[in-house]
């Protein structure tokens, strides 16, 4: 079967691939912010912000046409807007352009997933260098909405990550945490501090024990409500990831899970301990 690229769906027109068309490839940002993410919850940032940014090198011209896909990673790219540049604000540091969404495009926004090995340093590109690279792997029947459940073993959310998952209610993530216990780590990953819980019946399972830090910050935990009062749920959302160490179905007892979170506290001083050796060793060897 013949490969269909991007251009089979958008028709542009061949006169304009190296002088009109500019394809804008947006990656994780230098506070590793991940452009997915944050399109989960924001596309107007991403298909603005992100897309119009500039610092010192101009991404495009008035009149051109920019095109925005966002990594998925592994290769996979999302296309999120297409815009006319109707105004240049000559601002650096910020958002240089104005745009205007191109109306016939918008069935596709969010839903085509390209194929494309980016191997340039660059973040964009004219559309002739690329289009025929461009290969079309999915077109998703509904706006893309994160990945899929990966397995309880496989989870590894950032903050935003995990909001994402809860506000847009994704059925299969929503599904395997409603009915689980579970003993989770959370990892600060400004400081490599490590925090055990667990999520029993008498605290409502894994999926609500998750929905209160997302609503709060601190999910009631002592020292984390002090974190945010002291630094603001700001900090949690920059920093914070949520992983599930140990997963049980709802018939365990409960008594069991708090067992193996006290078993998870003491194992995780220890391995902090010993980063902490490890560095006093680096710092003075």
């Amino acid at each position: 079967m013949n490969p269909i690229f991007l251009n089979d769906l958008l028709n542009f027109a061949e006169k304009d691939f190296d002088n009109k068309i500019k394809v804008k490839f947006n990656q994780r940002n230098s506070i590793g912010e991940e452009p997915k993410d944050i399109y989960q919850n924001n596309p107007d940032k991403i298909n603005n912000e992100w897309l119009f940014w500039r610092e010192d090198t101009r991404y495009f011209s008035e009149g051109q046409i920019a095109v925005c896909l966002i990594d998925l990673k592994y290769d996979r790219w999302l296309l999120t807007t297409i815009k006319e540049v109707t105004r240049e604000l000559n601002v650096k540091n910020g958002i240089n352009y104005i745009g205007k969404e191109i109306e016939k495009f918008k069935p596709y926004f969010g839903r085509v997933i390209v194929k494309f090995h980016k191997t340039y340093r660059g973040q964009s590109f004219y559309f002739g260098t690329v289009q025929d690279k461009l290969e079309v792997l999915q077109i998703l029947s509904t706006l893309y909405d994160g990945d899929d459940f990966i397995g309880y073993e496989n989870v590894c959310l950032s903050f935003i990550q995990l909001e994402a998952i809860l506000k847009r209610g994704k059925r299969d993530w929503l599904a395997a945490l409603k009915n689980q216990k579970a003993v989770y780590l959370i990892t600060d990953k400004n400081n490599g501090k490590l925090y055990v819980g667990s999520a029993t019946g008498k605290n409502g399972m894994l999926l609500q024990r998750w929905e209160n830090y997302i609503a709060t910050g601190h999910g009631g935990n002592k020292e984390l409500v002090e974190l945010v009062k002291e630094k603001g749920i700001e900090y949690i959302r920059k920093y914070f990831q949520y992983s599930i160490l140990e997963n049980y179905n709802m018939r365990t007892d409960d008594d069991y899970v708090l067992q193996r979170e006290v078993g998870g506290k003491k194992l995780c001083k220890a391995v902090s301990l010993v980063i902490m050796q490890i560095s006093y060793i680096l710092v003075y060897f």
